[in-house]
C-alpha cells in the first residue's frame, strides 16, 4: 500500500511545515481540521503545492467523521496535531479536554479498528506534562522524570499519553509521542511561546517588542520538529513511548542576539519581560535519538537565520498578514 498521510490540526504552524515536507518527498496528504482557512500553509508554501493537498474539514471529538476521512481516504499513517493550547484550555477547560482528550481518544480507537490499514502513529504531547523546574535535579530532564503538570493543558497531554499506553496495553495498538518545548519559525503565532518569533518579524518590520516570558528554553524550528514527526511516523516501534525533544537551549538574551545578529539595525528594540517561565529549561533527548535516526535541529544562529529569510520572502511576496502575524 503506498503511503497516505493524515495531518490533524493541520493549519497549525508544525501542521502547515509537516504538510510541506511530506509534499516535497511525493506524499499523499489529507488534513483533518476544524479550520477551513490554510492561512499559515501559505506561509510555507505556494499554491500549487496547497492544490495537492486533500482537504477534509471536521471535528477531532466526532468519532464517525473521523473514521470515515481515514477509511474513504486509505490514510496509512497519522501525525495527531490537533489540540487546543494553553490560553484556550484555561479560557474554556471543558471545551479543551474534549478537544485533546477526546480527539486523541477518537484517533486510538479508529487505529484500533482498522489496525491493518495504520502503519504509523504520531502525536504531540508537550513538556507541560512536567512541573516546575524546582522539582526535578539539575540538568537536562530525565524522559522518565515525574510528570506534574500546573495546567489544563498539561494534565490532557498527560491524559493522552496514558491514553496511548493503555491502547497498547490493552489493544496492542502503537503509538509514538513527543513533547516539543518551544517552537518557533514562520506560522508560529499563536501560544504562550510564540512570542520569540513574533520578535523575529517585528526587528524584521522595524516595530520595538516585547517578548512576554523569560529564562532558559529549548528551542525547535519548525521544519526541525516536523521532519522529526516524519520519521517517526515511518518508524516501527513496539508499545507506545513519549520522548523529549532536543533543540538549542538558550537563554531569552541568546535568542535575542541571534535576531540581532542578522538584523543589527534592530539593536535595542527587542526586550524581554522578567517573568521567568517555570518549567525546566533543558531536556534529555538521548532515548530519541536511540530510537528514531536521523533527528536533526538546527542551531539558534541557522533557525533564527532562516527564519528572517522566510519572513522576508512572505513580506515581498505579499503572502503575510503582518498584523494577525504579531497579534
Amino acid at each position: 500500500m503506498s503511503e497516505h498521510f493524515l495531518v490533524t490540526g493541520a493549519m497549525g504552524c508544525i501542521g502547515a511545515w509537516t504538510i510541506k515536507q511530506l509534499l516535497d518527498e511525493g506524499a499523499a496528504v489529507t488534513t483533518f481540521d476544524l479550520v477551513d482557512n490554510p492561512y499559515r500553509l501559505r506561509l510555507v508554501m505556494d499554491d500549487t503545492d496547497i492544490d495537492k493537498v486533500n482537504f477534509v474539514q471536521g471535528d477531532i471529538t466526532d468519532f464517525e467523521q473521523f473514521e470515515r476521512a481515514v477509511v474513504d481516504n486509505g490514510i496509512t499513517h497519522i501525525i495527531h496535531l490537533a489540540a487546543l493550547q494553553v490560553p484556550f484550555c484555561r479560557a474554556d477547560p471543558v471545551l479543551g479536554m474534549r478537544v485533546n482528550v477526546v480527539g486523541t481518544t477518537v484517533i486510538l480507537e479508529t487505529i484500533k479498528r482498522h489496525a491493518p490499514q495504520i502503519q504509523g502513529f504520531v502525536y504531540c504531547s508537550s513538556v507541560a506534562v512536567y512541573g516546575t523546574a524546582d522539582k526535578y535535579p539539575a540538568g537536562p530532564l530525565a524522559h522518565d522524570a515525574a510528570l506534574l503538570p500546573n495546567t489544563i493543558y498539561g494534565v490532557s497531554k498527560v491524559a493522552n499519553e496514558d491514553t496511548a499506553r493503555i491502547y497498547w496495553q490493552d489493544y496492542q495498538v502503537p503509538s509514538i509521542g513527543f513533547r516539543p518545548f518551544t517552537v518557533y519559525g514562520p506560522g508560529r503565532d499563536q501560544g504562550i511561546s510564540s512570542t520569540p518569533t513574533k520578535a523575529v518579524l517585528a526587528a524584521i518590520v522595524g516595530r520595538p517588542y516585547e517578548i512576554t516570558l523569560s529564562g532558559v528554553w529549548t528551542y525547535q524550528y519548525a521544519p526541525d520538529v516536523a521532519n522529526c514527526l516524519i520519521l517517526a511516523a515511518r518508524t516501527e516501534l513496539a508499545g507506545a513511548p513519549v520522548f523529549n525533544m532536543g533543540g538549542a537551549v538558550a537563554d531569552m538574551p541568546e535568542f535575542v542576539a541571534a535576531i540581532e545578529d542578522v538584523l543589527p539595525e534592530a539593536a535595542g528594540t527587542i526586550t524581554i519581560a522578567d517573568a521567568p517561565i517555570p518549567l525546566p529549561g533543558e531536556f534529555d533527548d538521548s532515548e530519541l535519538n536511540r530510537a528514531i535516526p536521523g533527528v536533526h535541529w538546527r542551531t539558534l544562529p541557522e533557525g533564527v537565520a532562516e527564519s528572517v529569510a522566510h519572513f522576508r520572502h512572505l513580506i515581498d511576496a505579499g503572502r503575510i498578514d503582518i498584523e494577525r502575524a504579531m497579534a
